[in-house]
């Protein structure tokens, strides 16, 4: 990746024709919920670190009070249908070249792995929070997008806007590089300092349809619940950056006020 990025290999592991899954800091923070359940309820291991120069310029204070710097992080799941490649982390590069660098550089550690398929998860910022949000579909091919053709998805010319940000570009640079993918977006407020927590269900419910991964969708609705509640009484905290949720689904370090669609 050159100076500008430091990849820490945690783990070598194998894989088995690996799914890409990506969700990163964005409009809801939908993607990134939605991955970090998956990873938290599979167990899967952490295997890989990116620290980058294209990261904003901050560090992360944990509830020890130390400083850590900003990161992205790969894990996997070893699973009979494919393993599972699940990139989440603190925020995305600030930056339109730094972003594009970072999509070329997964993309080669994702191929060099025998990786073949690229899921995209997003936010598409709507002005009110949705009662039942509707989640779009957008893909390298028509064909992959009507295999997401349920209930709920729309596809089709002119429902997804430009989609900004690693969300959009993942799919993009791998379709040149002959790789299947799809980006899921869900509609959620677009407030900087909202959490789309029931919006990140909707891709859940989709994902653990499409990937059969044994969610316990029941689970989830409880935590959405109890999350909810949190979020009532901590709203002024959360746009300072000093929520300290104890449920599974939040993450441990919040990314800040990044609006990003994807």
């Amino acid at each position: 990746m050159g100076r500008d990025w430091i990849i820490k290999r945690l783990k070598k592991v194998s894989f088995n024709k690996p799914i890409l899954v990506e969700g990163l800091p964005g409009i809801g923070n939908v993607g990134k919920i939605a991955v970090d359940f998956i990873i938290e309820s599979l167990n899967a291991q952490k295997i890989y670190e990116i620290n980058s120069y294209s990261f904003a310029n901050c560090v992360f204070v944990n509830d020890e009070g130390v400083s850590e710097l900003p990161k992205i992080e790969i894990y996997h799941k070893k699973r009979k249908e494919g393993d599972l490649f699940l990139v989440s982390g603190d925020m995305q590069p600030v930056d339109a070249k730094g972003c594009y660098e970072f999509c070329d550089s997964l993309l080669d550690l994702f191929q060099e792995n025998g990786g073949k398929e690229i899921i995209t998860l997003g936010g598409m910022g709507i002005d009110h929070t949705p009662k039942k949000a509707r989640v779009y579909c957008a893909g390298s091919d028509k064909r992959l997008i009507d295999q997401y053709k349920i209930q709920n998805v729309k596809t089709g010319a002119g429902v997804v806007g430009p989609i900004i940000g690693v969300s959009g570009l993942l799919v993009g640079l791998g379709k040149d590089r002959g790789l299947e993918g799809v980006t899921m977006l869900v509609e959620t407020y677009g407030h900087p300092t909202y959490l789309g927590i029931k919006e990140a269900r909707e891709l859940l419910r989709i994902l653990n349809s499409k990937l059969k991964l044994g969610l316990n969708m029941h689970d989830l609705d409880k935590e959405v619940k109890l999350i909810e509640e949190e979020i009532k009484d901590k709203f002024e905290k959360i746009s300072q950056g000093d929520i300290k949720g104890k449920s599974k689904i939040l993450t441990k370090k919040k990314a800040g006020d990044l609006s990003y669609m994807g």
